[in-house]
């Protein structure tokens, strides 16, 4: 059994995985439009094709390009993209990032759901290279949680590996990770391990979230597969390391609270394997990009 938890891809079929994108974005082109773009309307004649540019005004890390896309599409299928870049690429302010070409109505609605889309995955992605450039050169892996804005969470996982990260688990369905609330019904660590041990016919990867060297002794003794160091200092952070390391064959260790830019490459040379950051999908800032008509 592996220690490693990566949804990767999302665990619903690539088929289910792209209906539900096109019903997320079906629900946003409704929230915007409504009972019609009027203004798109009644200023663009209906046969005016344009050519737009989709224009990096920042520099960062591109994510979320087929979502954006797909936009155009669902109001024009006429509408043609031209990618100059794919995700996961960096970009300069004042880079093109797409081309399209198309009915100028159907380009002018779509433009603010597009970038919405486009923005925030983008964002994602640029803030995680940041966690992943900080931590180069040790043996600690980026990872993400499941603080994800609600029905994006694909998406949003999606942009976090555009950014050169990696998968925590996908929801609650493809790993076990038992935290302070679960050990607190149950009893304590152990006795939540062993009812999970017993149930866990689906051999699904075990971790066990601890906050002190003394939960960390009983993680150990229980078994799991991974061990999560939860608001360490960094002090007690490097004790852990040293104690798991000892054990044989030894767990897989992550470490996750309070990940900013400024702390996580201490904890990476500590010696985890793994750093989760929240920050990753509920606070990353957005890119900013804009769409501009070149030509009518």
């Amino acid at each position: 059994m592996s220690d490693r938890v990566q949804s990767g891809a999302p665990a619903s079929s690539p088929a289910t995985f792209q209906d539900e994108v096109l019903a997320l974005i079906d629900v946003a082109i409704a929230e915007d439009r409504g009972a019609g773009d009027w203004t798109s309307r009644w200023t663009i004649p209906a046969r005016t094709r344009v050519r737009a540019h989709i224009v990096a005004k920042s520099t960062g890390v591109v994510a979320g390009l087929t979502p954006a896309m797909a936009v155009f599409l669902r109001l024009d299928p006429r509408v043609e993209a031209d990618l100059q870049v794919h995700d996961g690429a960096l970009v300069e302010a004042g880079s093109i990032v797409c081309t399209l070409r198309g009915p100028g109505r159907a380009i002018l609605t779509g433009e603010r759901v597009a970038l919405n889309f486009l923005q925030r995955l983008s964002g994602i992605a640029t803030f995680t290279r940041q966690f992943v450039d900080a931590v180069a050169g040790t043996r600690a892996r980026i990872l993400d949680t499941r603080k994800t804005t609600p029905g994006w969470r694909m998406l949003e996982k999606a942009a976090v590996r555009a950014g050169g990260a990696e998968n925590h688990r996908a929801g609650l369905y493809d790993a076990v990770l038992i935290k302070e609330n679960h050990i607190a019904i149950a009893g304590g660590i152990a006795q939540a391990a062993a009812r999970v041990h017993e149930a866990n016919t689906r051999r699904l990867p075990v971790i066990v979230e601890v906050r002190t060297l003394e939960e960390l002794e009983e993680a150990l003794a229980a078994g799991v597969q991974r061990v999560l160091l939860d608001n360490m200092d960094i002090d007690i952070i490097r004790q852990a390391v040293r104690r798991v390391r000892r054990e044989k064959p030894a767990p897989a260790i992550e470490a996750s609270g309070n990940m900013t830019l400024d702390r996580v490459r201490t904890v990476a040379r500590a010696g985890v394997d793994f750093i989760s950051v929240g920050a990753l999908t509920h606070s990353a800032p957005a890119l900013d990009l804009s769409l501009r008509v070149v030509r009518p």
